[in-house]
């Protein structure tokens, strides 16, 4: 019951587990079912295409390489926020601990 009412808070093992299925799991599994989608429905594979041709025709090679750097950036900061966001979560964990037992 304590859980339900919030004053037993989830452990840190559950944190590091949502932590690596955020980190790594959810990149992959959207990038299959991206996939997925656009090879199930023909329209969207055509237009999927027809997009991706025009775009990468209208940059030059220097401007793809540009892309695709930033694109990687974001990625690896993405990556860096989920990795601070829980490990801010688990500091506020351990410190919420040790000012308990330190209370009583």
């Amino acid at each position: 019951m304590d859980f339900l009412t919030f004053n037993q808070f989830i452990s840190t093992e559950v944190l590091i587990i949502f932590y690596y299925l955020g980190a790594i799991v959810m990149p992959v599994g959207l990038w299959i079912g991206i996939k997925w989608l656009i090879h199930k429905y023909n329209f969207l594979n055509s237009g999927f295409e027809t997009g991706k041709t025009l775009f990468l025709k209208s940059l030059t090679f220097k401007q793809q390489l540009k892309l695709g750097f930033i694109l990687i950036i974001c990625f690896l900061l993405m990556e860096l926020f989920w990795r601070l966001l829980f490990e801010f979560l688990i500091a506020y964990m351990q410190i919420r601990d040790a000012l308990l037992d330190t209370a009583l």
